[in-house]
């Protein structure tokens, strides 16, 4: 090698996995030893499972968790961003389906996150773009961009900043430091916090719930929690009021009413 070239960083190579168990599919970030930071490689892998989900119907509810102990995600590892391509390139890739924040956005069944350890840069929005965040006290949450001379690229001024308020985001998003659980309780950015060894069992708990009811009021539920994000309230009133009379002319607000009536627990097909 010559006087001041530098070596490529050798990529240690990880994985997301994708299972479904009845209604409820899991997505694990598998790179625990380099602290589940996502390479190109896997964001890919993301992007598929995302499309996946949204194909398969008994799919109704998502729990996204990470390997190991010591992080649920530490963001995109900063050694593998040059296989993004050109920067034009890495600009532009929400359009070939080379972003992981943006996938998990367009999943239309809820996720819930269960989070440890560290929940840095891409891992911060990834949990933004999640629906119910359940956390362990060892979870610390972080917007550590600007201390490398940039800010997030996949939501974090725009996420986090609806998830918990222009204040703290401000305050998370400025200075790079990161935020314990009970700050992160307290702001919205977690719903839940339990013990580390009922973590897994808590977020799964809620995906059933989730799982049980009818799967076109839960996505419609969904869809309208985003629309209230980002639009007016009377635009979000009327919309919602559109869905409302959808929903009840389906067959499972029909099983609602006869469940009810009967006094027996419903069974919902998405129909």
């Amino acid at each position: 090698m010559s006087d001041g070239a530098q070596a490529t960083p050798t990529i240690e190579p990880g994985e997301v996995h994708f299972t479904v168990e009845g209604h409820v599919a899991t997505i694990l970030i598998d790179r625990p030893r380099k602290l589940n930071a996502m390479t190109v490689a896997m964001d890919h892998q993301m992007n598929e499972i995302c499309y996946e989900i949204n194909q398969r119907d008994e799919v109704r509810a998502v729990v996204l968790r990470g390997a190991g102990e010591r992080a649920f995600c530490a963001g995109s590892d900063i050694n593998d961003l040059a296989h993004y391509g050109t920067k034009w390139q890495q600009r532009n890739r929400i359009f070939s389906r080379s972003d992981y924040v943006w996938a998990m956005l367009t999943v239309r069944k809820p996720i819930v996150t269960a989070v440890r350890g560290y929940v840095y840069g891409g891992g911060l929005e990834m949990i933004c773009a999640s629906d119910i965040r359940v956390g362990s006290p060892s979870a610390t949450f972080c917007a550590a961009e600007i201390r490398n001379g940039w800010h997030g690229g996949s939501g974090s001024t725009q996420l986090l900043t609806r998830v918990v308020g222009p204040g703290m985001a401000s305050l998370m998003l400025l200075t790079g430091d990161p935020i314990g659980t009970e700050d992160a309780l307290r702001c919205g950015l977690l719903q839940k916090l339990v013990p580390d060894d009922e973590l897994e069992t808590t977020a799964y708990a809620i995906a059933e719930r989730i799982a049980g009811l009818g799967p076109i009021a839960v996505e419609s539920t969904k869809n309208m929690i985003r629309v209230a994000q980002s639009s007016a309230l009377s635009v979000g009133m009327a919309y919602e009021n559109d869905m409302f009379a959808y929903c009840m002319l389906t067959r499972d607000a029909q099983e609602g009413r006869d469940a009810f009536a009967e006094k027996r627990a419903p069974v919902f097909q998405g129909e």
